[in-house]
């Protein structure tokens, strides 16, 4: 039998998440790429071999995601857009939070519920690679083509994407929660 439990995040809430997530971003700054990269990654692998509760297993593996994204060769996430995602992998990189994660079932709670928010942020990012990512896939399929022809292919979707990641965000009115 499944229990579920719904709770509803305060504009204060949101205040405390967002001023932690600050915090961090600037705390983050002079910090190289590849910590922050490699921080992350750890706390995914952590997770992902520690008995949780689903909601928050299946909101940490959305780490991986994000982590994929800034190293995938063939995305080369740049700019404004690796900023954004770094700048939300750097939470993750801190080992301060509001629950210690040795708390058995919970501790990782807090970290969850930045997942969340933070996914819910990066959408029109995510979104993009997650459609980049299944047009390689069909690209590679397809036998016909030579190596250079799936590069340029590759190429232009990715600008594509791009593009459409800055329509979606400035249709949003930028950055809904933390990264603006």
């Amino acid at each position: 039998m499944s229990l579920k439990i719904a709770f509803e995040l305060s504009d204060a809430d949101l205040e405390y998440f967002r001023s932690s997530m600050h915090r961090v971003k600037a705390k983050a700054r002079g910090q190289e790429e590849r910590a922050i990269i490699a921080a992350a990654s750890r706390l995914a692998r952590q997770t992902a071999a520690r008995p949780l509760p689903d909601f928050i297993q299946d909101r940490l593996k959305q780490l991986d995601t994000l982590i994929q994204m800034l190293e995938d060769a063939d995305w080369r996430l740049e700019g404004k857009h690796r900023e954004r995602v770094l700048g939300a992998l750097a939470y993750f990189a801190e080992p301060i939070d509001l629950i210690p994660d040795e708390i058995p079932g919970f501790g990782f709670l807090d970290d969850a519920i930045m997942v969340e928010l933070v996914v819910q942020d990066l959408r029109p990012e995510l979104d993009g690679y997650a459609d980049f990512c299944r047009f390689r896939e069909e690209q590679e399929r397809q036998a016909e083509l030579d190596p250079e022809q799936r590069r340029a292919r590759l190429e232009r979707r990715r600008r594509a994407m791009y593009q459409r990641i800055d329509s979606r965000r400035e249709r949003r009115g930028g950055s809904l929660f933390v990264l603006s």
